[in-house]
């Protein structure tokens, strides 16, 4: 019923720059909290940023200052900038959003996306 699709991943050298996006699509009347969340291997999934419907934003403290997080409302698209990258921000990156359905329900639900692969080595 809805989807969350990433783009943007790739092979990097250390001090790149890439830039991530995501698209929700679907039955989707509201969008309040999207979030990029990553993993990297033997690692647990962790946030890295989370944006409001306000544009409210939170950092991981090992990207703040090096990514952003904004958001498209009207595209139901959230992106990700990340410069200075590291190998240690090698990982699984996933988009993340709470939203509300098309429909008589209040309720909240919580989509993933399927992860884009960010990798950074010389």
């Amino acid at each position: 019923q809805v989807q969350l699709v990433e783009s943007g991943g790739d092979l990097v050298q250390p001090g790149g720059s890439l830039r991530l996006s995501c698209v929700a699509s679907g039955s989707i009347f509201y969008i309040t909290v999207m979030a990029w969340y990553r993993q990297a291997p033997g690692k647990e999934r962790e946030l890295v940023a989370r944006i409001t419907s306000s544009d409210d934003t939170n950092y991981a403290g090992s990207v703040k200052g090096r990514f952003t997080i904004s958001r498209d409302n009207a595209k139901n698209m959230v992106y990700l900038q990340m410069n200075n990258l590291k190998p240690e921000d090698t990982a699984v990156y996933y988009c993340n959003a709470d939203l509300k359905l098309s429909g008589p329900s209040r309720l909240i639900y919580n989509y993933w996306g399927q992860g884009t692969q960010v990798t950074v080595s010389s």
